[in-house]
């Protein structure tokens, strides 16, 4: 089976982040940045249904002088989203930058009728860096930490308060793109290497306290999630850096070529498997203006429970060639079962995650690079968005074709058979 894919044009719209609420809406942050294009920011609602189709139920504008939102994280169960937006210029210059805020979503009897209600709000950000934002914003598996990030801090804060509950981090080196939590460990995705902390315990375990029988305060209930509770600045944690991995060898790649991390992903319910992407740029050659660029997903090998690094170990396992260009996104399904990725060249691909073979590629997705993609809660359908003012559509197969590297090794194997089989026959006669 063939996968079905629509795409639907948002007039005025360069879209740059998006995630699932639920399984049939979505919440996508678009506009015209901070800079004074007459576009305005938003944030957009939608409806998306299973044959591929878009409504709109709520729109959210910012407001003047705020950035468009750049990334979103959503947690479907609570019906709240976190996201990376900058202040005004102005409140910038004075270093009152709320550059991570939360949403959640305000409901009537009106299928249709829905509102975004602003929560906490918490800026992360260097004090009077205009030009950086928030291009991290990543959920913990159980919906209780959140990871930001900008081009080199690191935030680790409590869901949904935002309230720190670790000191932050600034990478010495590198840019960051990316961040994946296990249930134990982060792993932040620098374009140098992929730094990897262990995540602080709750304040009761760390001290050795028993837990108390009851606490007064709000219990978990239906919809909601038990945060981990926030610490004062003399209990706030320094996150342990536990290993760093450097770019690997990556098999057809030409020597001296620069390797860039991009992105990084643990499989959801294997943490043992991580994935990561990354871009490479071989050395220029003759009469060429620039090196030629290409895009790898690479698969690895993790344990990070040991104590010692003796114990550690990463390893890559796979490798695949995603295409031409550089990867500018990149996602993994819910289920664990398909990676998918956007390109600068304005293609989007998926891959089985299994064996790295390709699934599905359509070239030109987008009419600029894509700048997000995301899964639906089900597995069932992939969203990508661009700057081209447009949202495509795909809907995930429940059993794709056969794959197309299968039967290029069957055919072949077929010809060299008949081919061998003639030979024999033409020696015997």
């Amino acid at each position: 089976m063939r996968a079905q894919h629509t795409t639907h044009s948002l007039p005025a719209f360069p879209v740059y982040s998006c995630a699932f609420v639920a399984s049939d809406q979505m919440v996508v942050g678009g506009g015209g940045g901070a800079a004074k294009t007459g576009i305005k920011n938003k944030l957009r609602l939608f409806n998306v249904s299973q044959d591929r189709q878009l409504k709109m139920l709520y729109e959210h504008e910012l407001e003047k002088g705020e950035d468009a939102p750049m990334s979103i994280a959503a947690h479907p169960e609570s019906r709240s989203f976190v996201c990376g937006i900058n202040s005004s210029e102005e409140r910038l210059k004075k270093g009152e930058n709320e550059n991570c805020r939360v949403f959640s979503i305000s409901e009537s009897g009106n299928a249709y009728d829905r509102s975004l209600i602003k929560g906490a709000t918490q800026g992360t950000l260097t004090s009077g860096a205009l030009e950086d934002y928030q291009r991290v914003t990543v959920l913990s598996p159980d919906g209780k930490l959140l990871a930001v990030a900008g081009e080199r801090d690191l935030s680790l804060l409590a869901f949904p308060s935002l309230s720190p509950v670790a000191q932050s981090v600034q990478v010495p080196k590198g840019e960051i793109y990316d961040a994946t939590f296990s249930s134990t460990h982060l792993v932040l995705a620098t374009s140098l290497n992929l730094l990897v902390y262990a995540l602080p315990k709750p304040p009761l375990e760390d001290s050795g306290e028993k837990s108390p029988k009851k606490r007064k305060g709000k219990q978990k209930g239906k919809g909601k999630e038990k945060e981990v509770p926030s610490r004062t600045p003399s209990q706030t944690f320094e996150l342990r850096l536990v290993d760093t991995i450097d770019v690997p060898l990556v098999p057809g790649v030409p020597a001296q070529s620069v390797v860039t991390f991009r992105a990084a992903r643990f499989h959801p319910s294997d943490y043992n498997t991580l994935f990561t992407a990354v871009n490479t740029v071989a050395p220029r050659v003759k009469k060429s203006k620039t090196g030629k660029k290409q895009a790898y997903i690479l698969k690895w090998r993790v344990n990070l429970l040991g104590e010692q690094n003796s114990t550690r170990s990463i390893s890559v396992e796979g490798s695949r060639k995603a295409g031409e260009g550089g990867l500018t996104c990149f996602d993994i399904s819910p289920n664990g079962k398909f990676l998918a990725f956007g390109s600068s060249d304005y293609s989007l691909g998926m891959l089985d995650s299994t064996s790295l073979s390709p699934l599905l590629s359509i070239l030109k997705a987008h009419e600029f690079p894509i700048t997000t993609v995301r899964f639906s809660p089900t597995s069932t359908l992939l969203v990508s968005g661009g700057a081209d003012n447009s949202i495509r559509i795909v809907t995930v197969p429940e059993k794709f074709t056969g794959q197309p590297w299968t039967m290029i090794i069957i055919l072949a194997l077929f010809v060299i058979l008949v081919a061998f089989l003639l030979q024999k026959y033409i020696r015997e006669t």
